[in-house]
């Protein structure tokens, strides 16, 4: 029996549309001829959804436990019905559908999913632990991968959780590779967290010494991570969600010429605005940050009488995985962070 590539076979409601945006899909493990099974070892959860998830439950485990599998239940898959959005897991291969027996891969290979866990079917026999400061959740359960559906081999030289929560973030600094050219302004709102340190380090190899990367921070303490770590040629402390005050600092850091490029990296609402207010008109803001409201930002900009090009944050670009682990094999220092904080 074979289903349709992208995973609609699996919608339960409302009918005809595709995995990621129905409310609930068949999560049962009797597979289709182009499907994979995944023995789930960790999700890595969507930092602005667990950042929400952690909120609403007060940072109690057992809470956030059965929020995560009560949000599991009612859909059939990983997605924050406030964000709206998943994150990615780890797993071994179980069982392969027939129709996919060629591709490169055999059971019980180690995997990372490259697919939202929001559009992934998936069902959770237990949780085992929450890990609060990691975004990550061991669980015991299985997840289906649709024929559509990329992942990537776990590598040899890579920790597991590190190598997830790098994946995690891959689309990020492949993007910045990709929008940043020699020379450039680029600000980085949200420089200090997971992805925001991959967008770091490729802007800073992109842009240059006659570019200039320009980090915005809240933490004081993932600010002076930044300035240790040599991630950047400026850091200023300002809150995201207050666009004047970001504005204002950026204006005078760039000699009020501002910057070619804008990556948000902020995993809290209400930051577009200082993140179109520091591009400069024809210039480019990327939202990774799946807190972002695109209504918003598409109207702030209109608004303000900007002409920009914005970018939704896709989290997929060719060769994506490939360039973010590379960054943890170039640099000491962000391996040394990423086992700190994953391991």
């Amino acid at each position: 029996m074979r289903g349709c590539p992208y995973g609609s076979h699996r919608v339960i409601e409302p009918i005809g549309f595709l995995p990621q945006a129905a409310a609930k899909i068949d999560n049962s493990t009797e597979l289709y001829d182009n499907e994979i099974l995944v023995d789930v070892e960790t999700l890595n959860v969507d930092s602005a959804s667990f950042t929400q998830i952690r909120e609403a439950c007060e940072d109690n485990e057992s809470r956030i436990s059965h929020m995560i599998m009560d949000i599991v239940k009612d859909r059939g898959k990983l997605q924050n019905p406030v964000t709206g959005s998943g994150g990615m897991l780890i797993g071994r291969i179980s069982r392969i559908g027939k129709d996919l027996s060629e591709r490169d891969l055999k059971v019980s290979d180690r995997i990372a999913s490259l697919v939202s866990l929001s559009l992934t079917p998936l069902r959770i026999e237990r949780i085992l632990n929450v890990h609060l400061e990691k975004d990550q959740v061991d669980i015991v359960g299985n997840a289906i991968l649709f024929e559509s559906g990329i992942y990537s081999k776990l590598p040899s030289d890579i920790p597991a959780k590190m190598a997830l929560a790098v994946l995690d973030v891959a689309g990020a600094p492949a993007q910045v590779d990709k929008l940043v050219e020699t020379g450039m302004n680029v600000a980085i709102l949200g420089g200090g967290g997971k992805s925001g340190v991959l967008c770091c380090y490729q802007a800073m190899k992109k842009c240059g010494d006659s570019g200039k990367v320009i980090v915005v921070e809240y933490s004081e303490e993932n600010a002076e991570r930044i300035r240790e770590y040599k991630l950047a040629h400026e850091v200023v402390i300002a809150d995201a969600t207050k666009p004047l005050d970001v504005f204002e600092k950026i204006k005078r850091i760039t000699d009020e010429n501002l910057c070619d490029v804008v990556i948000n990296n902020v995993n809290v609402p209400g930051t577009e605005m200082g993140s179109i207010l520091a591009v400069k008109n024809g210039g480019i803001v990327y939202f990774f940050s799946m807190a972002t409201s695109f209504t918003r930002a598409a109207l702030g900009a209109e608004g303000v009488g900007k002409d920009i090009t914005m970018i939704i944050g896709n989290g997929y670009t060719k060769g994506h995985a490939k360039l973010a682990l590379d960054i943890l094999r170039e640099s000491r220092e962000i391996r040394r962070l990423f086992e700190k904080l994953y391991i």
